[in-house]
């Protein structure tokens, strides 16, 4: 999605982990899974906590899931006939139609810190998977220097945090969802996580 020099920085484990999970939100939010993905995912082991349970389930989901079964998934969650059964792009969430405001808002905090599309990328800038992987990007500093929390809780407020909890739980429920049900339950626990964190920080 993104270009960008990656400077020499040092970024906290926390963030780190944090980033990776934004990471992997963008990557098969992007497109379907390959085996490889499948089998890394199928390794994944979770905890206790409600993200390691939903990491857990999605786990098994993917030790059960091939490469075709997982592209029929995606083309009808994501494509469709038209269109398919979930449009993940802010705008539509926030508006109800595409390429609205909040994607000229985005852009321009895109020029703001020097994030560009990659020329291979046709789909707007306010899809999930694109903003999965620029909240990564401004964690680890592949934009620059790593964002500080404020402005990280700044872009999170204003271009996911309003609709990307929306967007998992109809994942988690849409009709076509197997292994992206997962997805959706893993996505939906991470941005209540990601949002009560950036609420303890001060203003």
């Amino acid at each position: 999605m993104v270009t960008a020099q990656q400077p020499d920085i040092t970024v906290t484990e926390e963030d780190r982990l944090r980033a990776d999970f934004y990471n992997f939100l963008g990557l098969i939010l992007a497109g379907p899974p390959d085996q490889m993905l499948l089998d890394q995912i199928a390794g994944l082991a979770g905890d206790n906590t409600d993200l390691g349970q939903a990491i857990t389930a999605l786990s098994r989901v993917a030790r059960v899931t091939k490469p075709a079964a997982s592209e029929r998934e995606f083309n009808a969650l994501f494509i469709g006939l038209g269109r398919g059964e979930l449009l993940p792009y802010a705008s539509y969430y926030l508006t109800g139609f595409l390429n609205e405001k909040p994607l000229a808002q985005l852009r321009n905090d895109m020029a703001v810190r020097a994030i560009t599309r990659a020329p291979n990328v046709y789909e707007p800038e306010d899809n999930i998977a694109s903003l999965m992987e620029m909240m990564a990007g401004l964690i680890v500093g592949r934009f620059g220097t790593p964002a500080s929390l404020e402005d990280q809780k700044a872009f999170f407020n204003k271009h996911i945090g309003p609709w990307a909890g929306h967007f998992y739980s109809d994942l988690e429920a849409a009709e076509h969802s197997v292994l992206y049900a997962s997805v959706g339950a893993a996505g939906r626990v991470f941005m209540e996580i990601e949002r009560d964190g950036f609420r303890m920080t001060a203003d």
